[in-house]
């Protein structure tokens, strides 16, 4: 059935592309915003409910949120709403591994989905949101306005379009996709439903990357009963840290004189953690204040300085700033205590495939000759590419074609002003043409996790609601 072009309006159109946190959390604050006439507000969404995205969308069981629920939100101003949410509906009643010993909440991941599309559905109930439940194909501008085609023969037209999409999938290392394409148990994309149903519980399984997607797919096996060998590798195999056992203060300053070299902040983070273990505190709140501090810190850094601290220091802080739920620590540990798990530093140099097997020659960081290695399986972890997100969808492709998108240096994702404005080749802002979400973390800096998503969200909706008050004026016309 093909969709029909939604009816002209007198009123500014703002549409979004995504219907995740990041272009749901928009969506919910530019709703809630003060206006004369209120905009309409479309988000284009392929899924039944606003607010789930790819992240919160899963119905695996061993998915669980890496943050206690205390700590999610989508009101910026209200980190508890989540857990308070959960506690008057008892929605962990039939999940008892969900509360920690200390009282601290790790639902499965798919109930903080269930949280943000409970906040969305009344707004979409009585039209305040328009939820178009299609795939967006392509946009283009023309005579001022912007044309967005999707794969309902819809086309809108709008005047604001805020970019908020998913993920772009990981990227096989090497020449691993083209070698491996033809096996039955490789899998490229872990996101896909289904994506680890061809593994059979006693496969021999190598895991390509070594953080969160790794640790989830990892702990997603075990539920499934898998007991065969699992090995993880990455470049510096570097494990997913896990939390404090109880909640550590805010430690260090380090945005008085801040630092303008990945060097220099490296020092000053070593140091701090010094001078915060001696006082009887862990690296986590030091880590925890670089991650509220990021933003300013970030700033302070000039691209060459951000490019270094991306190729060189990047996975250390991902391990670190990104900890695994306890549920799936302690997946990991046992694992590891029964001799399952083997963490490997290195890379995967070769690989082909012999019958039913997958032989690959593993390069040991530091160590001058391969491995050769057996496996049954291989799975990639390796995060989502978003150095190459232009490729991933034709009208992103076809928007830097024509002029309206560029890469961010950093390659974090997509190039944008300090207003998330989207910056074309010329390195101009389009003041109609916003980025929400992880893709604008080359400019912002910490985009990855809640709460920044979150407050990304209602930053961009409050810029947008700026422009169209002005523009209500006559003020500054988009």
């Amino acid at each position: 059935m093909q969709s029909k072009p939604f009816p002209k309006s007198e009123r500014p159109v703002v549409a979004i592309i995504g219907g995740g946190v990041s272009g749901a959390g928009v969506a919910y604050h530019l709703a809630r915003a003060n206006y004369g006439e209120p905009p309409v507000i479309l988000v284009f969404e392929p899924r039944a409910e606003l607010g789930r995205g790819l992240a919160y969308d899963t119905a695996d069981p061993a998915h669980r949120i890496n943050v206690p629920a205390a700590k999610m939100s989508l009101q910026p101003d209200d980190q508890g709403e989540f857990e308070a949410w959960i506690e008057a509906r008892d929605a962990v009643a039939g999940d008892p591994q969900a509360r920690q010993p200390d009282g601290s909440l790790f639902p499965r991941r798919r109930l903080f989905g269930d949280y943000v599309a409970s906040l969305l559905k009344p707004l979409v109930k009585d039209g305040r949101v328009r939820h178009c439940r299609a795939a967006v194909t392509g946009v283009e501008r023309r005579a001022g306005r912007w044309i967005i085609r999707d794969d309902k023969g819809g086309v809108t037209e709008a005047d604001i379009v805020a970019i908020a999409t998913s993920h772009p999938p990981p990227a096989a290392p090497g020449r691993l996709a083209s070698r491996l394409a033809a096996h039955p148990r490789f899998v490229a994309d872990t996101t896909k439903p289904g994506a680890l149903e061809v593994i059979r519980p006693h496969d021999r399984v190598l895991v390509i990357g070594n953080g969160l997607t790794a640790a989830d797919v990892i702990a997603s096996l075990a539920e499934r009963g898998h007991d065969g060998p699992v090995s993880a590798i990455s470049r510096r195999g570097l494990r997913s840290r896990g939390h404090a056992p109880v909640p550590q203060p805010l430690f260090g300053d380090f945005v008085v004189d801040a630092a303008h070299s990945a060097g220099s902040l490296l020092a000053r983070i070593r140091a701090a953690i010094k001078a915060a273990k001696a006082e009887g505190i862990s690296w986590h709140g030091v880590i925890d204040q670089v991650r509220a501090q990021g933003h300013d810190l970030w700033q302070a850094l000039p691209d060459t300085e951000r490019r270094r601290l991306v190729r060189h220091l990047r996975p250390y802080w991902d391990v670190h700033r990104f900890r695994i739920a306890p549920q799936v620590e302690a997946v990991l540990d046992a694992a590891i205590a029964a001799g399952r798990l083997d963490i490997l530093a290195g890379s995967v140099a070769d690989a082909r495939i012999e019958g039913q097997l997958i032989l690959c020659a593993l390069q040991p960081r530091h160590q001058r000759l391969p491995l050769e290695r057996c496996y049954d399986a291989v799975i990639v972890t390796t995060g989502p590419a978003h150095g190459g997100i232009l490729d991933t969808q034709p009208w992103l492709a076809a928007l830097a074609t024509s002029g309206h998108l560029s890469l961010d240096p950093t390659g974090l994702g997509l190039a944008c002003t300090e207003r998330s404005e989207a910056i074309g080749p010329s390195g101009t802002g389009d003041p109609s043409l916003l980025i929400s979400g992880p893709l604008a973390r080359g400019t912002f800096g910490e985009l990855m996790g809640l709460p920044q998503v979150t407050e990304h969200a209602f930053f961009v909706a409050s810029e947008i609601a700026v422009k169209l008050r002005a523009t209500s004026k006559n003020i500054h016309p988009l």
